[in-house]
């Protein structure tokens, strides 16, 4: 649970009595990258997002960690939860979407996705720095990432790793982005901070077994 208050404006385009689905076959569109790296890209896919988004915010066990950088010690500008293979999820949309997912990318993923891991940016002043999820097998092979948005949209930059022109998605509001191929070692994404007034936002990140 939270233990502070976070504002939230819900969505006046976004106001489905209950959450659910949309179709992914046909729908979600692809963005080849290079180095044989890829993103598939959806707007809008959950529908009632913001049902999801109260659920994540008032249930979730959210914490607040401390990393080691530039030989001191600092606050993780973002709160975070982790849920293993087998723990239930906040909410059952997103059992369902990880369901989806795993029959979706079934042919080319060639495993389930598992675990989910989810970040809070709780104002613009929250962010993640570029970087790839390469903890795991994601270093060595390729794999997917997939990430359902909820909340304000915040843009979710992508660039070449050490460098380059970057790409822009806006994420929120049940967006969906699924980076594949060899992106997560070939290629860096990152949220950058804002100094516009943003309302909060959860990331719920999907991922096979093995990959952080």
């Amino acid at each position: 649970m939270l233990g502070m208050e976070v504002v939230h404006q819900p969505s006046m385009l976004d106001l489905a009595a209950e959450a659910s689905l949309g179709p992914l076959a046909g729908r979600v569109r692809r963005h080849p990258l290079s180095r044989g790296a890829w993103v598939d890209h959806l707007p809008g896919w959950v529908h009632g997002s913001d049902i999801v988004l109260d659920a994540l915010l008032h249930d979730v066990d959210w914490r607040a960690e401390r990393r080691e950088m530039y030989e001191r010690e600092v606050d993780v500008p973002r709160l975070l939860s982790w849920y293993d293979a087998g723990d239930p999820l906040p909410h059952p949309v997103l059992e369902e979407a990880r369901q989806r997912l795993t029959a979706h990318y079934a042919a080319e993923l060639g495993e389930p996705f598992v675990t989910a891991g989810m970040c809070l940016y709780r104002t613009g002043r929250d962010s993640v720095a570029w970087h790839g999820d390469t903890n795991g097998r994601a270093a060595r092979v390729d794999t997917m990432v997939a990430i359902v948005s909820f909340g304000e949209p915040r843009p979710l930059l992508l660039r070449p790793k050490g460098g380059g022109q970057s790409l822009r998605f806006p994420l929120g509001h049940g967006d969906l982005i699924v980076m594949g191929g060899s992106c997560q070692r070939t290629w860096e994404h990152a949220i950058p901070k804002t100094a516009r007034p943003v309302g909060p936002r959860v990331s719920v990140q999907f991922r096979p077994a093995g990959v952080s």
